[in-house]
């Protein structure tokens, strides 16, 4: 007997031990009898329902009367046809069968039956009979049983329900993954926070040795496209250990209990592999907060229990890190979030001008650029835009390249792609009526107007009024000359001057209002909303917060939580800074309304133009023109144009 083996009851075999779990082979017999009995049954079933049943006392006056034209004798039947069956057509035919009385003699009764001239078309001896039905039922129950045992045997363990309990985490060994430090970028901090997990991931003894623990698990937060599944892989990809790979959504099953398989599952294939890295992608899907609005057995939640528990259940010196994505904290629950869970916020931020410099440099390693590109000016004009953004923006630019049958990427395409992400393509059918194409060029030239003669407002680079499929029948495109982070009350109120001025323009021109401002209204009632509600920038409100925001990470937008008397304050003080600003946008329209009509006639003709055209009219505008010199035509200058495009 081998000593080191220990099969007592308070430590039994597991399956796959070298020995073979008796329950299932039980459950793969009791299968087999009961496939065995219902396969007989439907077989007899079947068989009986094509015959019809006569007496024997039927089957012998048929038989004395010389009425039956072909018989089958069976070790318990005779199944017979008579000659007015016979004479119908083969698929009206239905032969009849009666049981053999006890002691008949099959043999005898065959042999009568072909002196008589009756086809006798099968003769089954009764003793042969029985031993090929006895061989036939047990060779079908020995193939079925086969079968159920490799059944069950699969379905072992916490796979009982065919497979649901079992992971379906994905295993990238050593560097497999195929991502490093070297392929995120725009994440500087986030890259040294997580550092410290990867050199505990080398050296582990240098931790233990002053009795430091390192955080069991770390939730990295941010905006969707910020480059959080890609963190977790080149934290696996740089630390050398296998990385486990699930989203929340994969642990939760429509059979309550599935996702706590699934949860004790993947810890067990982390514990076998240690250190490895544990990446649990969109955990708010999981680990939302727990409420009794569901039940207390609800699947979401034992899912969330059973993860706390695992979590809970190692120890950090196995070397098993937990890393979580997520871009919804706010709904996360408090026990996930307590110390010794995931207690570390990594904070996976917008990157900001030098971060998208180095993403767009990561993402061109790869592409034919021109020498005439210069990605400082695309990182400076893709202000909030994320990583995913910009690899999307190059990847069109190099599409546009080869579409323009060119064999690299020049500063044309990055900066046409920029346009296209945020307005779409040209819409080159769409034709406007001339009334149309003056209203949207002197709408956008109120914008830019308006942008132009302020003092806090972002340089424009381009305006145009050719329609796009984003829907705009025009744009103006603002780029600023370097980030900020912060902003004044008097920027924001340039701002909403600006997106004003396009109404503006319409209403001083031409007495009419359009459909063409809805988007510019929208986005300046949202800014004055924040500013009153959030900011604290109004007189009516002063310093007060009535609003807070929810989905930081998403949409931010912000909920009033107030009472009425406050909210319609809000209202009435939103729709006071709107009207001020609106007011002050056309009254500066009006007072350089020979400049409007020089751009937008100017505008007319090229149909697309460029801030430092733009410019180029505002500042011969204000310079002081010598003495007898008269100012240019715009409408001679709008043809001069017109005939040179």
């Amino acid at each position: 007997m081998d000593p080191n083996r220990n099969d007592s009851p308070n430590n039994p075999r597991k399956p796959g031990d070298g020995q073979k779990p008796r329950s299932n082979i039980w459950l793969a017999l009791i299968i087999a009898v009961i496939a065995l009995l219902a396969i007989s049954g439907i077989y007899n079933a079947v068989s009986a329902s094509q015959y019809t049943q006569t007496t024997w006392s039927d089957f012998r006056e048929a038989y004395e009367s010389g009425n039956i034209s072909e018989a089958e004798i069976q070790s318990d039947r005779i199944i017979y046809l008579t000659k007015d069956e016979a004479a119908k057509p083969a698929a009206q035919q239905k032969a009849c069968f009666t049981g053999l009385p006890s002691g008949a003699d099959t043999m005898a009764m065959a042999n009568e039956m072909v002196d008589r001239g009756i086809k006798v078309d099968r003769l089954i001896v009764e003793d042969n009979s029985t031993l090929m039905m006895i061989l036939y039922y047990l060779f079908m129950g020995l193939l079925i049983f086969g079968l159920m045992s490799m059944v069950t045997r699969r379905m072992s363990g916490d796979s009982m329900m065919g497979g649901f309990g079992k992971s379906k985490a994905k295993v990238y060994m050593e560097k497999s993954t195929g991502v490093t430090f070297k392929d995120v970028a725009g994440q500087d901090e986030a890259k040294e926070s997580l550092q410290e997990i990867i050199d505990f991931l080398h050296n582990p003894q240098k931790y233990t040795e002053i009795g430091a623990k390192l955080p069991k698990g770390a939730l990295l937060v941010g905006s969707p496209g910020t480059g959080k599944t890609l963190l977790a892989k080149a934290v696996a990809g740089e630390a050398n250990v296998p990385f486990f790979s699930m989203s929340g959504s994969d642990f939760v099953e429509m059979f309550v209990g599935m996702g706590a398989s699934r949860v004790r599952d993947l810890f067990q294939q982390a514990a076998k592999v240690a250190p490895c890295i544990i990446f649990i992608d969109e955990i708010d899907a999981v680990g939302r907060t727990r409420d009794n609005r569901m039940g207390s057995n609800s699947e979401q939640e034992q899912t969330l229990n059973q993860l706390l528990n695992e979590i809970d259940g190692f120890e950090p010196t196995k070397g098993i890190v937990c890393l979580a994505a997520t871009n919804r904290p706010e709904i996360l629950d408090k026990a996930l979030l307590r110390p010794g869970r995931f207690d570390r916020r990594i904070i996976v931020d917008k990157p900001n001008l030098q971060g998208r410099l180095d993403t767009l440099k990561v993402h061109t390693r790869k592409i034919k650029l021109s020498e005439d590109v210069d990605l400082r000016k695309i990182a400076q004009a893709t202000a909030g835009a994320v990583g995913a953004d910009l690899a999307n923006l190059v990847n069109e630019a190099a599409l546009r390249a080869v579409r323009q049958g060119r064999k690299a990427v020049n500063q044309e395409d990055l900066l046409v792609s920029f346009e296209t992400v945020i307005a779409g393509t040209e819409k080159k059918n769409t034709v406007l009526t001339d009334m149309e194409k003056r209203l949207v060029a002197y709408h956008e030239v109120g914008h830019a107007l308006v942008a132009a003669l302020e003092k806090h407002s972002q340089p424009v680079s381009k305006i145009t009024i050719v329609p796009h499929t984003s829907g705009a029948l025009g744009y103006t495109m603002q780029m600023p000359e370097e980030e900020k982070f912060l902003s004044t009350a008097e920027e924001l109120m340039t701002e909403l001057r600006t997106l004003l001025g396009g109404r503006a323009a319409e209403q001083l021109v031409f007495g009419v209002k359009t459909t063409g401002a809805s988007n510019d209204i929208q986005r300046a009632t949202s800014l004055a909303r924040n500013m009153v509600a959030l900011y604290g920038m109004s007189e009516e409100l002063g310093l007060m917060a009535p609003a807070s925001v929810t989905n930081q990470y998403l949409d931010g937008q912000s909920y009033l939580d107030c009472s009425q008397e406050t909210s319609a304050k809000v209202d009435a003080a939103v729709q006071k800074l709107l009207n001020r600003c609106y007011e002050e946008a056309k009254r500066t329209l009006e007072q350089n309304r020979s400049l409007l009509d020089e751009i937008s006639l100017y505008l007319l003709a090229k149909e697309t133009i460029t801030g430092d055209e733009l410019m180029a009219y505002v500042n011969a505008d204000k310079r002081q023109l010598p003495d007898g010199a008269q100012p240019e035509n715009p409408e001679e200058k709008a043809e001069d144009h017109s005939e040179e495009a």
